[in-house]
């Protein structure tokens, strides 16, 4: 300002220093130190670091959620066949298996969440863009159902109530067995997520060999076909769904071959075949469908046990993360 004495020192009275010219040599400081600026990040040097975080859920809890769910779904439409059919011994096997499934699959949802409030609390809101929300309602409108369905047929009582209870569960089975499959495919985990198109049908078809093999073992002589064919079918889904899916992947599907979870995959594979030809082989040997039936039930169980310890491996690893990002990059440009 005009009239205003200079004071020394004052920043706006010295002199302006000329910038220096941007140097041209190349910044030495090393490539995966120099960030967005150098653009010139050795990828290699992330492996062995973990980039995503990996999935906070307890065994056996969520295995056994995953495991008994399937079971429960799918039972309940085998009920639904065998009482329309006149299987009435076939019937309740499917029907008490259903609600013993959920019951125990809710248990070790509930524990591993810590507290039951916290199920709860998923029922405040409805939103169709999370599947663990709409699993949430699901599991509150099937259990009742199913509790109400083998309730009336072990006592015998309230049959009408007890149709409705049987019809209602078995039009939500299908969804309660696949839901679990779309939940773990809605995580970033890449073995889970990229395999999205497959998993729904692997855990249907996983669900329907469990039931199945439940209906081989306690189901008595003359009315275990439909458990039967509702094992063999399963069975087959599950494995083909499963090769699709892994041929698919690529690299992304290593997890699936091996290592821990390698060995419960490839157990549960040997047991879904042996239970497979059991079940066809063995239609006038009871000793050979419970074999069978135990055979799937393991299996269904190895499967579910081994896809948990995938999305383990699988985000513990960040090549799974990285190279297919990479190589999406490199297909765009």
């Amino acid at each position: 300002m005009a009239g205003v004495p200079a004071v020394p020192g004052r920043r706006r009275d010295r002199p302006r220093r000329r910038r220096r010219p941007e140097r041209a040599q190349q910044d030495p400081r090393p490539a995966h130190r120099r960030g967005r600026q150098g653009r010139q990040i050795d990828l290699s040097l992330l492996y062995g670091k973990p980039v995503l975080k990996a999935p906070v859920w307890h065994s056996p809890d969520i295995p056994g959620y995953l495991f008994l769910g399937g079971l429960a779904g799918a039972s309940s439409v085998l009920a639904a066949g065998a009482q329309a059919t006149g299987r009435r011994r076939l019937a309740l096997v499917a029907k008490t298996g259903a609600f013993g499934g959920i019951a125990l699959s809710l248990a070790g949802l509930v524990h591993d969440l810590g507290r039951p409030a916290r199920f709860l609390h998923m029922l405040r809101v409805v939103k169709p863009s999370s599947p663990m929300n709409v699993g949430s309602w699901l599991l509150a409108a099937y259990g009742p159902l199913a509790g109400a369905a083998a309730l009336s047929a072990v006592t015998g009582r309230m049959p009408r109530i007890g149709a409705a209870a049987t019809a209602g569960s078995a039009l939500l089975g299908p969804a309660v067995a696949a839901y679990t499959g779309a939940l773990v495919s809605d995580t970033a985990v890449p073995a889970w997520h990229d395999g999205y198109r497959e998993m729904p049908y692997v855990f249907v078809g996983s669900g329907a060999a469990a039931a199945g093999g439940l209906g081989l073992i306690a189901a008595p002589e003359g009315e275990h076909q439909p458990a039967r064919n509702l094992a063999v079918l399963g069975a087959a889904l599950e494995l083909a769904a499963f090769t699709r899916m892994e041929k698919r992947l690529g690299m992304v599907a290593e997890p699936y071959r091996w290592g821990r979870s390698g060995r419960y995959l490839r157990t549960g594979e040997i047991l879904s075949v042996a239970g497979m030809l059991g079940a066809l082989c063995g239609r006038r040997r009871r000793v050979v469908r419970m074999l069978s039936g135990a055979a799937l039930l393991a299996s269904s169980a190895a499967t579910r046990w081994g896809i948990f310890h995938v999305g383990k491996a699988s985000a513990n690893d960040p090549k799974y993360t990285v190279v297919p990002q990479r190589e999406r990059l490199r297909e765009r440009t």
